[in-house]
């Protein structure tokens, strides 16, 4: 039996989950079809999805397609939860992106697909809701041609658009898009040109572009009555790659999302790529190659998941046991480095507990929540006894807060959303501590010097000293303390893109008095590097100097050409800057960049200025520097290395004690 894991990707409300109820029904794994709105999805099975009408968690489930089992994964669509999808990507096989016939393409929709082409995976479009009023063909054709890809082979055309009885009529497929198929296949550029071109050439010809994600197949259809669906589902069988991997091979898997048990444990979801792994297995995982035994193996088919005493390669299975794992994990022979596919949170906020909340249990509660999501960080003020969460929008907010009363039984508010800025190095700058000497109370000497690096390389740590020179487990203490103190910049923001170089060390060797054992007083531990490094590095920061760069997001707006005068004004009140703007016959098309802490106000404001016309999709663009207002700053949650006396009262009684 073949294996596929199929990914259905989609902007929100595109209607994705409908689509795989339907996909489900017609592969006889259920026999009723969910609606959203009532809210009985098979793939929504979180009260909150079913409250909300929205997906929030990717889920899995497996149906029989003739000669192929299918583990589909139903995969959020709103762009708050786009971690939830990157997660997924790298376990797909194929995927379905599924379009609306009366939105079209939308913002979520071109994020997803410069993704899967960055990634190659092999990807059909599924246009969806041709029984809507409204509905397009030709128009959204178009649309996905220009604004996603022109490589598209059309499999049919929609007829009856806006009514219950539209209807896929297929053909003529490969024969109709013969200048796409020809741009990467030169024995069919042969044939065409000799006039030998066969319907086998030409869907042989499909089959490997698809497959090597050059052409997207597209089809037209409904969810709601069913047109369409199956000449999908024949696509689907025929024209996506199958799962592949050596059941004998070594073992290695990818945990793409951890959930938690009903007694609180971690249950793992991971993708076979090789080997067979089988209950009471004991295997590495993570980066630091931690062991662990598998305790359960639960895999997916026929619309739900069994239990069996072992899964191979080319399947996903419910693992259980791993109590460390977390998601990005490989299990047994790493196969690639995670890789993050979409940008980082950009916004911030405080979670306040209620009145009678414990705030212990409100911390475990959010360390539990940000083990299932890797782009969602927390942060810990101990002194301020607070908690920040990263978020990608207001949305997510509002689910965490409905997440943490329902699952946890914990009443929290928020204080107001703020941008999550970053700190960039001025110019170039250098510091040093003496052992022994005045006024360093460690034993330890540490010389660093910090220069700016290029946009997007990150943090580089790099010795001028000879490695030998002391323990390599103090040089090891400086390089970690250094990516700690980097957290909190000069005013408090993560300090990136810069080049750490250690220009000196020093160190007391261990020291014992007759008789007795290790005197501290007198030897170099690692504590005395990682208390010193700090007060280093802010200082060699001082010299250098930080400027505050605060997230960007590239936005493009689709509204009535009338209502341009009254955007301008507005757009220049939210501090956005316009780059282009162009007519479309009564549209006017306007692109370029926002401040993101901006963009939830220009979302609520654009439907007054527009007649409820405009349309608004915009996504993270880069980092840059705070021009207007006050230059903002992080509360610290650290000693505070930035005030000498205050750092030195806390970290040396700390040590001491």
């Amino acid at each position: 039996m073949h294996l596929l894991n199929l990914g259905i990707l989609a902007h929100v409300d595109a209607g994705k989950t409908s689509l795989t109820e339907r996909l489900l029904h017609s592969a006889g794994v259920i026999d009723e079809i969910g609606r959203v709105d009532d809210g009985n999805t098979r793939t929504d099975t979180l009260a909150l999805e079913r409250r909300r009408g929205i997906t929030i968690k990717s889920a899995v489930v497996s149906f029989p397609l003739d000669g192929v089992t299918v583990n589909l994964i139903d995969t959020p669509g709103h762009p708050d939860f786009i971690a939830e999808v990157e997660r997924v990507l790298g376990v797909l096989d194929g995927v379905v992106l599924v379009i609306s016939a009366v939105e079209g393409v939308q913002a979520q929709t071109r994020v997803l697909m410069r993704t899967l082409q960055r990634l190659r995976i092999p990807t059909l479009l599924f246009v969806n809701k041709i029984d809507r009023s409204g509905a397009r063909h030709e128009a959204v054709l178009r649309e996905i041609a220009a604004r996603l890809t022109p490589a598209i082979v059309p499999m049919g055309t929609a007829a009856g658009l806006g009514t219950r009885a539209a209807r896929f009529v297929p053909g003529p497929g490969p024969a109709g898009a013969l200048d796409v198929l020809t741009g990467h296949d030169d024995a069919l550029l042969s044939a065409y040109v000799e006039n030998t071109v066969t319907d086998e050439l030409l869907h042989g010809s499909l089959l490997a572009q698809t497959r090597e994600a050059l052409v997207h197949p597209v089809y037209f259809g409904s969810a709601a009555t069913g047109a369409g669906v199956e000449p999908l589902l024949s696509g689907i069988e025929t024209l996506l790659p199958v799962a592949d991997g050596d059941a004998d091979g070594p073992v290695s898997a990818t945990v793409f999302k951890v959930d938690r048990g009903p007694a609180g444990e971690k249950v793992a979801y991971a993708r076979m790529f090789s080997g067979t792994l089988r209950t009471r297995d004991r295997v590495p995982f993570g980066a630091d190659g931690a062991e662990g035994r598998v305790t359960g193996i639960s895999v997916f088919g026929d619309g739900t998941d069994v239990r069996e005493d072992s899964v191979a390669a080319g399947r996903i299975a419910r693992l259980t046991g791993l109590g460390d794992i977390r998601i990005g994990d490989a299990i047994g022979q790493p196969r690639s480095a995670y890789e993050h596919f979409f940008a980082p949170p950009t916004l911030e906020t405080v979670v306040v507990p209620g009145p009678d909340v414990d705030r212990g249990a409100l911390h475990l509660a959010l360390t539990q929540l940000a083990e299932q999501d890797p782009l969602i960080g927390l942060r810990r003020d101990e002194r301020r006894q607070e908690t920040s969460v990263s978020l990608y929008g207001e949305v997510q907010k509002e689910v965490i807060q409905a997440t943490l009363a329902e699952e946890y039984g914990l009443d929290v508010a928020f204080r107001e959303t703020t941008p999550l800025c970053v700190e960039r190095l001025v110019g170039t700058g250098q510091a040093v501590e003496f052992n022994k000497k005045d006024p360093n109370p460690f034993l330890a000497t540490v010389g660093l010097r910090v220069e700016p690096a290029p946009v997007g390389s990150g943090v580089r740590f790099r010795l001028e000293v000879e490695l030998g020179s002391m323990p390599y487990a103090f040089f090891r203490a400086v390089e970690d303390t250094v990516g700690e103190t980097l957290d909190q910049g000069l005013h408090g923001w993560q300090v990136t893109d810069c080049v750490v170089t250690m220009t000196h060390s020093g160190y007391s060797p261990r020291q014992s008095h007759a008789h007795q054992g290790f005197d501290k007083s007198m030897s170099s531990t690692g504590a005395d590097f990682r208390g010193v490094t700090p007060l280093v590095l802010v200082e060699a920061l001082r010299r250098a100097g930080t400027r505050v760069h605060e997230p960007m997001h590239r936005f493009r707006i689709e509204a009535p050409a009338d209502t341009l005068g009254a955007l301008l004004p507005v757009l220049a009140q939210l501090a956005a800057v316009p780059e282009t703007t162009r007519n479309r016959d009564d549209l006017c098309v306007l692109e370029g960049t926002v401040p993101a802490a901006r963009v939830h106000s220009l979302q609520q404001i654009l439907p007054g200025l527009t007649r409820g016309e405009g349309e608004l999709e915009s996504s993270f663009a880069h980092y840059a520097p705070v021009t207007h207002g006050t230059i903002p700053e992080r509360p610290r949650t650290d000693h505070n290395p930035l005030n000498r006396k205050e750092y030195l009262l806390n970290v040396t009684r700390r040590v001491g004690g």
